[in-house]
């Protein structure tokens, strides 16, 4: 029984997806970064990013709770909190409503309302379009790229209490890094996948699938020196992720010409490091006024 309660806790916490939660956290705290141009205060910081990652966490949690089902028929993931029985279905929905709501408040309260709304769009997208389309259509990969890519924003209206050019500049190369990303998970987690009905992939094979992630990719170029033509990044920042860029670009091109297992995680360990590089990027070579 001592073990009981520290179990839980444990598994709560799991239900939360706490790398995905800090990684966002991260994103919103760059994006109010350099929507400051570099003169963030870290109370501002810390409120934004604390109620990005509470609302988040809140939001993931909600999410393994309408996809239980489906992860209980998953070998990736059938341990997860819910289908392995860590946690009753009920109480994964009270905690991460709770999650959610509490983020919200905290979001409007400590910072604004705009990013509060922001937030709250992502998650109305997440549980409302994305999740529900992942048994229908190739649509629910585009639209689950728009909450992933909204965290950019919430830390730029944070920052900035506005939305400008340059914070959808920043919200477009989240949003195009994520398509190649996604894309080469499903391609891994194909089976899987099809044993559960989701249609995260574009009908067509491994071709298709290699067009889309080498398009993507492709606009990327054109989006990652926006911020620098837009005067908030140097010419350190538009070196580096011109030379990040064409090295994904040709990641991508070559897995589309042969789209095995192997090319996929390429393209997808290869993402991982990508975006992180770009926010580091963006971090040094910010341009203060």
């Amino acid at each position: 029984m001592q073990d009981s309660q520290p179990s839980k806790a444990a598994a709560f916490y799991e239900l939360t997806k706490p790398g995905i939660v800090v990684y966002v956290t991260i994103t919103a705290g760059v994006g109010a970064f350099v929507g400051s141009r570099g003169s963030l205060e870290l109370w501002l910081a810390f409120h934004t990013m604390f109620g990005t990652g509470i609302t988040t966490a809140g939001a993931l949690a909600l999410n393994q709770y309408t996809e239980r089902d489906a992860d209980s028929m998953m070998m990736r993931t059938r341990g997860r909190p819910i289908p392995s029985g860590r946690l009753s279905p009920i109480s994964a929905l009270y905690f991460s409503q709770a999650l959610l709501l509490s983020g919200l408040a905290y979001l409007t309260l400590n910072v604004s309302w705009l990013p509060a709304a922001i937030a709250a769009f992502s998650a109305v997208i997440y549980q409302g379009v994305y999740t529900p389309l992942k048994s229908r259509s190739y649509g629910a990969t585009l639209a689950g790229g728009v909450p992933g890519a909204l965290p950019t924003l919430i830390g730029w209206s944070a920052a900035t209490g506005t939305l400008e050019p340059a914070g959808f500049a920043l919200f477009g190369i989240t949003y195009l890094w994520q398509l190649p990303h996604v894309l080469a998970l499903a391609w891994m987690l194909r089976e899987d996948y099809r044993l559960v009905g989701f249609k995260l992939i574009p009908r067509g094979g491994g071709r298709i699938i290699g067009m889309h992630m080498v398009t993507a990719t492709a606009a990327l170029l054109p989006t990652v020196v926006s911020p620098s033509i837009l005067g908030y990044t140097g010419v350190w920042y538009l070196a580096g992720a011109l030379i990040a860029t064409t090295y994904f670009l040709w990641v991508t091109i070559n897995a589309a010409r042969n789209m095995t297992s192997a090319a996929a995680r390429k393209v997808f360990q290869t993402s991982l490091l990508y975006h992180p590089v770009l926010l580091g990027l963006m971090l040094f070579d910010t341009i203060r006024l």
